[in-house]
């Protein structure tokens, strides 16, 4: 099992021509109200992805809490664990221009009251996992994360909003993920040089003892463990918008991972689910299921490993 500690959010996403500049106001022709927040994008991917999941976060008793919830609740996502507080329901106001990049303000709401005593809910087993963002408050993500520990559970983060990790959180970590932006302020956190975001994952991960990976957009995906550095090509689609293809990574990932499957296999699965949701609009609606993920993972797995490739004796 899965247990996604996290933020609940409704998108409002606007289609435009061209994102705004500072100061600049850019005129769309209309918007769409989409379940979102990086915490329910990563439980509805891993759900898709073929894993039992529940869900810990928050929403206001207001009219976005049902939509919020919706496509959770459709997917069977458990959700005894989300509380209905006095906030309003988070909300991300999101652009996407013709290329299908995005620019993303977030208003927390609900999201800042979300709280690690509700992990108490749950029962989970040695080895299920914990998935973690951060857009929930930092000391309840490691609250979180000791609750995890003391259970044997596996817990991911995925340092998204960029930003340091506290040496403390580090230390009860087995997976963290991250773009190319976010990785190097990771490692300035860490005090380590800007060596690339290939140099600095490799540096986290030998001095933390972590797995490091990295999401590079159109480039795919790296990941460094134990010394070793994985790689994963991207899955080529038409680029309809990027909005939650990181958050469907981590999701992915997760749900590799908790079914057994090694890192390099596992990256693979994560960057063909991250690669299909560029291929439709919105959030959650672009988010893959588990057959079209596995259809495009065989086809990375073939480009790397092409059954009438010799070996040498």
């Amino acid at each position: 099992m899965i247990i996604v500690f996290g933020s609940i959010n409704i998108d409002l996403v606007a289609r435009v021509p061209a994102l705004p500049r500072a100061g600049e106001t850019v005129a769309g022709p209309d918007y769409a109200v989409i379940p979102g927040g990086k915490g329910a994008n990563q439980a509805l991917a891993a759900r898709r992805a073929g894993a039992a999941v529940a869900m810990v976060g928050a929403v206001g008793r207001d009219g976005f809490a049902a939509p919020a919830l919706s496509l959770l609740e459709a997917a069977g996502v458990e959700l005894s664990a989300v509380a209905p507080v006095d906030a309003a329901t988070g909300v991300a106001f999101i652009a996407v221009d013709a290329a299908g990049e995005n620019q993303i303000v977030v208003a927390a709401g609900a999201n800042a009251a979300v709280r690690a005593a509700a992990l108490e809910r749950l029962a989970p087993a040695p080895r299920d996992t914990l998935l973690m963002q951060w857009e929930v408050p930092e000391a309840e993500i490691l609250a979180a994360a000791r609750w995890a520990r003391a259970r044997d559970l596996r817990v991911i983060l995925n340092r998204a909003p960029a930003g340091p990790v506290p040496a403390e959180l580090a230390a009860l970590l087995d997976v963290v993920v991250v773009n190319a932006h976010e990785v190097l302020a990771l490692g300035a956190g860490f005090g380590l040089a800007d060596g690339g975001a290939d140099g600095v994952a490799a540096a986290i991960s030998e001095r933390h003892g972590l797995a490091v990976a990295v999401t590079l957009g159109a480039e795919g995906a790296i990941c460094w463990a134990d010394g070793i550095r994985h790689e994963s090509p991207a899955y080529p689609v038409e680029v309809v918008d990027t909005t939650a293809a990181g958050d469907t990574f981590c999701g992915a990932l997760a749900a590799a991972l908790d079914r057994g499957r090694g890192l390099e296999t596992a990256l693979e699965f994560a960057a063909a689910a991250g690669s299909l949701a560029c291929s439709r609009a919105g959030a959650q609606p672009s988010i893959p299921d588990l057959a079209a993920i596995d259809a495009a993972a065989a086809i990375l797995a073939e480009q790397r490993n092409p059954p009438n490739r010799r070996t040498t004796p």
